[in-house]
């Protein structure tokens, strides 16, 4: 198979490029930094500037038979334009775009986060985020009072709704999408989510018992791109283990 990966030069990314070309698939990474192994062809792509996606678009070989959105940016403070640009604005131009170069029943996977699991109680502002373009960033950050983390947890939600919502759209052209929901995974970035979460997310690791490992998630992404998961369509998988189960049988009283 000949899968497109964003993100691919670090964490969850670089596993996922791992354990693809292990399994014998040629791999593209569209990243800002190039992959140190693992990919056959690096373009360079930088998600927050649209004439870097189009140049990337413009280099892309298809067809492709997936694509993993991957990249993104963690809840850091001051990035609150960056983190909205990367993670949703720029996911969606590169996806979008991306569509006519995909071979018909390919897969597109891409990656949200626990993080969002919110978007129903936040759904008009998830709607107002999905109505918007990325040129009115800065004027919906200000309208709406958007701090780093609410950026991040925003940007996952729409990921996850965004997902859901073209289903039907591209059943119809034969293809599908799904959306993975990591909760905190041992990457480089973890303490950023550490620091953002605090607490929350020290409690949610402690009764796990460890953060998720990166080739975890990425044994889910791979997966989801492959021929064997052609039934699954719309979906987000939550991979967090057992973390948002805890947390439901807390809320529902479930636990005796």
């Amino acid at each position: 198979m000949k899968i497109a990966l964003t993100g691919g030069s670090t964490g969850i990314g670089a596993e996922v490029a791992k354990k693809l070309t292990a399994k014998g698939h040629h791999v593209t990474a569209f990243d800002i930094t190039e992959p140190a192994e693992n990919v056959a062809r690096w373009i360079k792509t930088d998600l927050n500037d649209s004439s870097s996606i189009e140049a990337a678009l413009g280099q892309a070989d298809a067809p492709y038979d997936a694509l993993i959105n991957n990249a993104g940016i963690p809840p850091r403070e001051g990035l609150e334009a960056a983190i909205l640009g990367v993670n949703f604005f720029g996911f969606r131009a590169f996806s979008e775009g991306f569509l006519d170069k995909l071979s018909e029943g390919a897969s597109i996977v891409n990656v949200a986060s626990r993080a969002g699991a919110q978007w129903r109680e936040n759904l008009d502002e998830v709607k107002a985020l999905l109505a918007c373009s990325a040129e009115e960033v800065s004027g919906f950050i200000e309208a709406h009072e958007i701090e780093h983390v609410r950026a991040y947890n925003l940007s996952k939600e729409a990921v996850i709704a965004y997902t859901m919502s073209q289903t039907e759209a591209l059943v119809a052209r034969g293809l599908r999408m799904n959306s993975v929901s990591p909760a905190a995974v041992s990457t480089g970035i973890l303490d950023d989510f550490k620091a953002a979460f605090g607490a929350k997310a020290a409690n949610s690791i402690a009764r796990a018992g460890r953060p998720g490992h990166p080739q975890e998630i990425a044994d889910v992404i791979v997966y989801l791109a492959s021929n064997e998961s052609a039934w699954i369509k719309g979906q987000d998988i939550v991979i967090d283990g057992g973390m948002s189960a805890m947390g439901m049988s807390d809320a529902l009283g479930l636990n005796g």
